[in-house]
């Protein structure tokens, strides 16, 4: 798609946030409600303190950063790329970084995470939700960052993001691994599922999509992970705001362990990143395309 163009997308303001069209004259409200997992809005000003430092936000947005990168480079200048799901805005910036012949459109539910987004990102902002598709025009690039696993509706969605996609256009996803890595965590974030590289691959061909590369990464972490989770977990603490307490101490930044993580972390995102498979890890990283 060549010469795209949005037009007067407003940003969001203290008072509202309105879904509005890639082309002019056409809106379509937000529902306002969550879906399915949904997500704690309770998390946004946590992760806008701590995702610039925080060892495993640097390495997302390194593999997420070389990815689009390497996508885009293909793409004629005027194309539209769009992170559903981009909460406070911090994978936009590394979005716009990578898409610098692009137009990048951040799209969130939340008008909490919205707000941190407009202040850290400058760019299109709207709130809306994907199974109620605000947009006219489809884009060259779709992106969802750990947030699919949040969505009950996960057919529906896939299938809404496949129509949402121009032919050729591409998906890339990143969802949490494993299911027996389920823990306190997932619970806290609202998750409805964690994926195996199987799993992932067959619902995106399901929906019509062609897996074009798919690999595990966080590699590094693993074992303290598993360890981590499963002895945090055998602490009978069921009400939420324990939960929410456990899942929020792993954002606390320990600097020495934080530097030692982030340089592993990023040298294994550079080497996902030129195409080679991980064989495990904590994460799964997928680019899809919507057949031409």
């Amino acid at each position: 798609m060549s010469g795209s163009s949005v037009k007067d997308l407003p940003r969001p303001t203290s008072e509202s946030v309105r879904p509005e069209s890639l082309e002019p004259g056409r809106t379509t409200p937000s529902s306002g409600s969550t879906r399915g997992g949904g997500y704690d809005p309770f998390f946004f000003d946590r992760l806008a303190q701590v995702e610039d430092q925080h060892f495993w936000f640097r390495a997302r947005n390194r593999l997420i950063f070389e990815l689009t990168r390497r996508i885009s480079s293909t793409l004629r200048p005027g194309y539209l790329v769009l992170e559903v799901g981009c909460g406070t805005g911090n994978v936009l910036r590394t979005l716009r970084k990578a898409c610098p012949d692009g137009v990048v459109v951040g799209l969130d539910l939340w008008f909490d995470g919205l707000r941190h987004a407009q202040r850290r990102s400058a760019g299109f902002l709207v709130q809306g939700d994907v199974c109620n598709w605000p947009f006219a025009k489809p884009f060259d690039l779709i992106g969802l960052f750990d947030v699919i696993e949040h969505v009950q509706e996960e057919r529906e969605t896939l299938d809404s993001l496949w129509k949402s996609l121009a032919p050729g256009g591409r998906l890339l996803l990143t969802v949490p691994a494993h299911q027996f890595l389920w823990s306190y965590f997932d619970e806290a974030a609202h998750h409805c599922r964690r994926y195996s590289a199987r799993d992932i691959c067959q619902k995106l061909t399901e929906a019509g999509f062609q897996v074009e590369f798919l690999s595990q990464f966080m590699a590094c972490i693993f074992p303290m992970v598993w360890i981590f989770r499963k002895m945090r977990g055998l602490r009978k603490q069921s009400d939420s705001d324990s939960t929410r307490s456990r899942a929020s101490e792993e954002f606390r930044l320990v600097p020495i362990v934080n530097q030692v993580l982030t340089a592993l972390l990023t040298l294994e995102a550079r080497w996902v990143a030129r195409g080679h498979h991980l064989p495990i890890g904590t994460s799964l990283v997928v680019v899809a395309c919507r057949p031409a």
